[in-house]
């Protein structure tokens, strides 16, 4: 799904967790069963760090939950609990976005797509999700 870049500003519910990212404006989201992402409903779409930048003084209102492999950050709001990022599993170079989290207006599309995070290991190598927070040179 080819599309523009732009610019999108997001962050938590009370807003004391800021940031801005650098996405296109069509996305594909990934619904993820794993007993963490299903608990929360999170919806998110990837992007390589790079283009992600945490705004202001929102490190300051941020804390981290991880299990299991420990690999994946799990940030969320330390006052409204919102988890409108993290660092995934699957992207250690990558950022994961709550869609639900953007500022309204400048996503156009999504498109869900389902990572099977209860077998992990074989939805990873067949989703090509790693693939999400690889920088294009074309962008």
């Amino acid at each position: 799904m080819e599309s523009e870049m732009t610019v999108h500003d997001g962050g938590c519910h009370c807003k004391n967790v800021r940031w801005r990212v650098q996405a296109p404006t069509k996305v594909v989201v990934w619904s993820c069963n794993c007993s963490n992402c299903s608990m929360r409903g999170n919806t998110h779409f990837i992007v390589p760090s790079e283009r992600f930048e945490l705004l202001g003084n929102s490190e300051q209102f941020l804390t981290t939950y991880s299990f299991g492999s420990h690999t994946a950050k799990h940030t969320f709001c330390k006052v409204c609990g919102i988890t409108s990022f993290y660092y995934p599993r699957s992207n250690p170079d990558g950022v994961a976005v709550t869609y639900r989290c953007v500022d309204p207006g400048t996503l156009t599309y999504v498109e869900v797509k389902y990572f099977d995070g209860q077998n992990w290991e074989n939805s990873y190598n067949q989703s090509n999700i790693a693939s999400q927070s690889k920088v294009d040179s074309g962008n």
